[in-house]
């Protein structure tokens, strides 16, 4: 090592390049190696090895900043003295420094290629010889250095023997700070600090502070061995006790706890693979301290494995006449649903073994999708669980947590047959359509494996982490809507839709189980109030507007109410309800006829629409006025329905002829095309011939015929294309009285699924072009032939008020609030 005067004699240069430096403080006399990665810190290497192999070395403020600016590096470092150096395959450079002597930066001459700084020595204050103070500091140093080796801290024994030999206190100072691992504000408050007295003395303080903390850490480490080494002997001693309790005879409660697991594990009737895992977990809860945290986890997985019904199922009642006889009990209608029920009854009692179907069923709310899941538990003699999907977000709902969370538990199909205590129930999953995802995962992606018959016979849980078989659970999904369900899941089920019911069915479901149910519920009796078959239509009728049923039940329920409270006054009399009173008890009317359909009118046709909550009937209006061949759409149409507009105005415009249209109609008038209740949006393209008809009528001034309702898509050369929702539109036509609806004749096979008594009341017409539309829409069409005779006589009625509450769902087919 160099001495204090060699140093001094160095020509040290004034302007030197300086290497920012981090995680480290380099001290005169330090020899130490440094990675150079940056380019501005390989710029001022080569530059210091082309010259004197002499450079500045500062430490940097920050130690994540890559560019530090000249505010972010200290001001006083270390002249060192580039000793070797070696470039790394990686494109970094590799030097070994040695300290000089210390200086203070005094300009900042340039940044780039790399930073060149003016420089000031700094020279420490000379001692002519050493006090008794600074004798005494530089043995204390000495004997503290010692013990904290002696404690533990890795000093090496060359370092040790070099502090040995010093007596002077600046280098002694400097030796020890580079040695025991100051932090990097620490080491660089001892490089600013000139005198070496206080230098040592500040070195001195933090060897004290490492003493203590030396001194504590071999205390705490003491007192955990010595707590280990009780548990270890309270664990033989509960052993030996445990082996003498049974020479004995006798046993102890948690020898007990583990007996009672071990046998419910055998009684299970776990597969072979799930009852060696039991076993296992179970050996390592024995062996474990019952304190230890993994001990309560472990006994809740055990608890979770024995009360899954891995063996456990019901016997199916396979009499094909009592189900039927079920199902017709519970629920009016629905035969279709109930067909499929007892094909699937007939074909287990033939086969024994087969896979579950997939059913989902599609309709409006309030159609009794859920309640047939339970009379389908009923008739088939099985158990029954349910699980409302709306909302779920997190994938763990359906597949579980990992044990490795706290709190963790199964997923809700491990919890739904553990709630069922079978593993065969009628599993229905409600509300799939209203499934969400977002950064904890996708559920619906969860639910491929549970729904897929080829898979689910070994679906895997996360928090069990067993195969569980599902193929004997017979899943039942529902929905208001398919078009929110992925096309994977969806290509999983069965669908069976429920379109809604018709005013007949509406009366006689009213009549078998509403009535009763609002009456029992309301703490009344049947010799109490009764309705009238006339009440409970002009309930539905002009009470509610919706394909299902719980609207109508709360009306119902309303007047049971009202009936309640007369009851509880003291009223002995008997409450009949009729249309004529019924007023009095649900005030006026919500619906109401449409006045302006009460005659033909022109430019005014009857669409039919599709909603998720069922069938509605919307106008289409239509008007003329001189102008400039303007078009103007109004009622909050989507682009779908705006280009059917322009559909059949361009076949209109190429027609004009066999229209008797004048050719420049277009150039002289604007057209304005309106859909009322215009504050909901309205899309879909089977307004196409609605859209049509309006507009044939108000440029020929021919009226449209009120009781004539219609539906499907336009093409430019007048073709009608099939829709969707056929049944729905259907049961709208009938619910407000319409007596003939035009569809397109592609959809005549979708007739099959109308109830006859609908098909009864009304007139189908098929139309494969727009012409055959017209010709029963309109009054008299061609415009030039003779009026057209009266329609065929029926049961037609005055055109109810168009449906307001609906809402926008892309699905095909023509809804106000909805798709057209």
């Amino acid at each position: 090592m160099e001495t204090r005067q060699e140093t001094e004699e160095l020509n040290i240069p004034d302007i030197l390049p300086l290497l920012p430096v981090r995680d480290v403080v380099v001290y005169p006399y330090m020899i130490l190696p440094l990675f150079v990665g940056r380019e501005i810190s390989i710029n001022a290497v080569d530059y210091a090895l082309s010259k004197d192999r002499m450079i500045f070395l500062a430490t940097q403020k920050e130690v994540s900043d890559e560019d530090p600016n000249p505010e972010g590096i200290y001001e006083v470092g270390t002249v060192a003295m580039i000793m070797r150096m070696l470039k790394l395959p990686d494109g970094r450079v590799k030097i070994l420094v040695q300290g000089l002597t210390k200086a203070r930066v005094a300009e900042y001459l340039a940044e780039k290629p790399f930073y060149s700084v003016r420089i000031e020595r700094v020279v420490e204050p000379a001692l002519q010889e050493n006090t008794l103070e600074a004798e005494a500091l530089i043995r204390t140093v000495k004997e503290e250095l010692g013990k904290i080796v002696a404690l533990g801290k890795a000093v090496s024994p060359e370092v040790m023997v070099i502090v040995e030999n010093m007596q002077e206190p600046g280098s002694l100072a400097d030796l020890v700070a580079s040695n025991i691992g100051l932090k990097v504000e620490e080491a660089q408050g001892l490089l600013e600090v000139i005198d070496p007295l206080e230098r040592l003395k500040r070195v001195n303080d933090f060897l004290n502070k490492e003493s203590e903390l030396l001194n504590m850490q071999a205390r705490i480490q003491s007192a955990a061995k010595e707590e280990m080494g009780k548990s270890q002997r309270e664990y033989y001693l509960r052993e030996q006790l445990r082996a003498i309790q049974q020479e004995l005879g006798e046993t102890d409660a948690r020898s007990e706890e583990i007996a009672e697991l071990r046998k419910s594990v055998e009684n299970a009737k776990m597969p072979q693979n799930v009852e060696k895992e039991a076993l296992k977990q179970l050996g390592r809860l024995e062996q474990m301290h019952p304190d230890a945290a993994e001990a309560g986890m472990l006994r809740t997985y055990l608890d979770w494995l024995v009360e899954i019904p891995w063996g456990k199922a019901t016997k199916d009642a396979l009499e094909i006449n009592r189900a039927s006889e079920i199902l017709n009990e519970d629920h009016f209608y629905l035969d279709k649903i109930k067909e499929r029920i007892l094909e699937f009854l007939a074909v287990r009692k033939l086969k024994k073994k087969m896979k579950g179907p997939i059913l989902c069923f599609v309709g409006p709310p309030g159609v009794g999708k859920t309640s047939l899941g339970k009379s389908i538990a009923r008739a088939m003699g099985r158990k029954f669980v349910r699980i409302s999907l709306g909302g779920v977000r997190d994938e763990a709902e359906i597949r579980g947590h990992r044990r490795t969370y706290v709190g963790a538990l199964p997923g809700r199909i491990i919890q739904g047959l553990k709630q069922a205590g079978s593993n065969n129930p009628v599993f229905m999953l409600d509300e799939l359509d209203k499934l969400g995802s977002d950064f904890r995962g996708d559920p619906s992606s969860a639910l491929l494996e549970v729904l897929d018959p080829e898979q689910n016979n070994s679906f895997s849980d996360h928090y069990i982490n067993l195969p569980f078989s599902l193929a004997n659970v017979m899943f039942i999904a529902t929905a208001n809507q398919m078009d929110t369900i992925p096309g994977p899941l969806r290509d999983r089920m069965e669908v069976i839709s429920l379109a809604g019911y018709t005013e007949e069915e509406k009366l006689q479901i009213s009549k078998r189980y509403l009535v009763p149910r609002q009456v029992k519920e309301n703490g009344i009796t049947e010799e109490t109030v009764s309705f009238s078959e006339e009440a409970l239509r002009a309930i539905a009728a002009k009470y509610t507007r919706e394909a299902g049923l719980r609207n109508l039940e709360r009306e119902i329920g309303t007047v049971c109410r009202k009936v309640a409270r007369k009851v509880a006054e003291g009223s002995q009399d008997k409450f009949v309800i009729t249309a004529g009173n019924l007023g009095k008890y649900l005030g006026p009317p919500k619906f109401l006829r449409e006045e302006e359909m009460e005659k033909n009118e022109v430019g005014v046709v009857t669409g039919l629409a599709w909603t998720p909550v069922g069938g509605e009937v919307l106008f289409v209006e239509a008007t003329v006025m001189k102008g400039k061949g303007g078009l103007t759409l109004t009622g909050q149409l989507g682009d779908v329905m705006k280009e059917s507009v322009q559909a059949a105005l361009s076949y209109i415009r190429a027609r004009t002829a066999d229209l008797q249209i004048p050719e420049d109609f277009y150039s002289n008038l604007d057209i304005h095309v309106h859909v009322p209740a215009g504050a909901i949006p309205k899309d879909g393209p089977s307004a196409g011939v609605t859209m049509a008809t309006a507009l044939v009528s108000v440029l020929t001034r021919v009226p449209v015929r009120k009781d004539v309702a219609m539906t499907g898509e336009i093409t430019l050369r007048g073709k009608v294309l099939p829709i969707g929702g056929l049944k729905e539109k259907i049961l709208a036509a009938a619910r407000l009285g319409v007596t003939t609806v035009v569809i397109p004749v592609q959809n005549k096979k979708d007739l099959e699924d109308v109830p006859k008594t609908i098909l009864k009341k009304l007139k189908i017409v098929t139309a494969a072009t727009i012409d055959e539309v017209l010709a029963v829409a309109l009054e008299n069409y061609p415009p030039n032939a003779p009026k057209a005779a009266k329609p065929p006589k029926g049961e037609a009625s005055k055109v109810g008020k168009v449906g307001r509450n609906l809402v926008v769902s892309p699905r095909k087919g023509v809804t106000a609030g909805g798709k057209a």
